[in-house]
């Protein structure tokens, strides 16, 4: 870790997010540079609302120091069948080590609440991200159109008891 990442993740801060975050959230995935070109209509209209939050285990990272306050990620995760639905970290911040910090997070959570795996179908851009972060590619999830007509890799992250 450089310590440019170790800098900016050390003054990040983990906490579950609540329903005043929803339009932050929003903005975090629709303004995602990962989505651009023939992937900007899979975020276009999408929408992180209040109940969402309110039915899953969505975590965000938020800033200190010179980016206080501010969220710089944010994951969920389903418990039923067990998921991470949803990561996403800022274009500006990223390969600083919140991506890492989140996923870490979520493996705690998962592990608290007694799961062995946790599946992730993963965007085509971050599947490098996915294979370093320690998940195991497990499959490919078909082309769903018009929603998303592309495969996509499927991994899963194993969680070992405590």
């Amino acid at each position: 870790m450089s310590s440019r990442t170790s800098a900016v993740s050390r003054s990040v801060t983990i906490r579950r997010a609540v329903a005043r975050d929803a339009k932050r959230l929003t903005r975090l995935v629709r303004g995602s540079g990962a989505y651009t070109g023939m992937y900007a209509a899979a975020v276009a209209g999408y929408r992180v609302g209040p109940d969402y939050i309110e039915a899953h285990r969505a975590f965000v990272a938020v800033g200190a120091g010179e980016h206080e306050g501010r969220v710089l990620g944010f994951y969920s995760l389903v418990l039923a069948p067990p998921e991470l639905d949803l990561l996403f970290v800022a274009d500006e911040v990223q390969g600083r080590g919140i991506g890492r910090l989140l996923v870490a997070h979520m493996r705690s959570e998962a592990r608290a609440a007694g799961l062995d795996r946790v599946k992730v179908v993963s965007h085509l851009p971050a599947e490098g991200f996915y294979h370093r972060a320690g998940a195991v590619r497990t499959g490919t999830a078909r082309a769903n159109p018009p929603a998303v007509p592309w495969d996509r890799p499927e991994f899963e992250f194993r969680i070992p008891p405590a």
